[in-house]
Formats: C-alpha cells, structure tokens, sequence
C-alpha cells in the first residue's frame, strides 16, 4: 500500500460501516448471551461468550485500521447503532428468534465486508483486503453454525 496523506474515502467509509455493524453485532450477541433460555441454554450460552468475544478483539482491530489510513473510528452507542441496519432482539425472545436476528446480522455485516473488500482491492489496499477477507471467513462460519442450529 502507498503511504499518503489523505485516506481513502471509499475504504474509510466502508471500514467505518463495519466498526458499527461489528460493534452492534457485538452488543446483540452479548444481550442474547445474558437473555437466552431452553433446553438448549448452556450450548447457545457458551457459543454466544465466544462471539462476543472474539468480536471484541476484531472490532479494536478494524477501528485501529481506519486509524492507521489517517481517519478517524466511530464511536458512540447511539451513532452506532444509527449506522447498523441490524435486526432488534425484545426481551423474552426465544432461542430461536435470537439465533435467526443473529443469523440476519452476520448476512448484512458479511456483505458490508465484503464491500470493504471491493473497497480496498480498488484501492490497492491490500492489508485491508487482507483483514476483510478473514473477516468474512470468520462471519460465514458463525452463520453456518447459527443456521445449523436452526435445523434442529
């Protein structure tokens, strides 16, 4: 990648909509962690820990990535939240209500990596390409799991 002073719209822009679909993600997984209930509570508990946790890590990597182009990171619950067209969760909400809203967010947010990836390869960016590539790797296994959880 060619270092200049100006960032990359386009890249900042899309990497800016992921930081808050991964940070609201992250938000719906931990509220479905505290809220689930059933015969199958321990497993979706424990898989749901797991998520939030490792969206965590991966929302402070992409946040630090548009920091390092020469952007700034969103931030704020409300703008967010604003920026993610994520399914709502009520409170009560079965299992499988949960795992299908959090089967529809991973779908949107994959699609929003998948449009910083096109972002970055356009720009030549390729340790952004790189970072949205295992993004979506990572968000179509979790997706793969929720929907096989569906089944049942």
């Amino acid at each position: 990648m060619t270092t200049t002073t100006t960032p990359n719209t386009s890249v900042v822009e899309a990497l800016r909509q992921v930081v808050a679909d991964t940070y609201s993600l992250l938000g719906l997984t931990h509220f479905c962690h505290w809220n689930v209930e059933g015969p199958q509570f321990f497993a979706l508990h424990n898989a749901f820990e797991e998520q939030y946790t490792e969206l965590f890590t991966a929302v402070d990597e992409i946040a630090e990535r548009i920091r390092a182009l020469g952007a700034y990171s969103p931030g704020g619950l409300s703008a967010l939240a604003a920026m993610a067209p994520f399914p709502t969760v009520e409170e009560g909400a079965t299992a499988r209500e949960m795992v299908d809203a959090l089967v529809q967010a991973q779908e949107i947010l994959t699609g929003h990596l998948a449009e910083a990836r096109e972002a970055a390869a356009g720009a030549g960016d390729n340790e952004t390409e790189d970072l949205m590539i295992a993004r979506i790797q990572v968000h179509e296994k979790t997706a793969w799991m929720l929907r096989s959880f569906q089944k049942g």
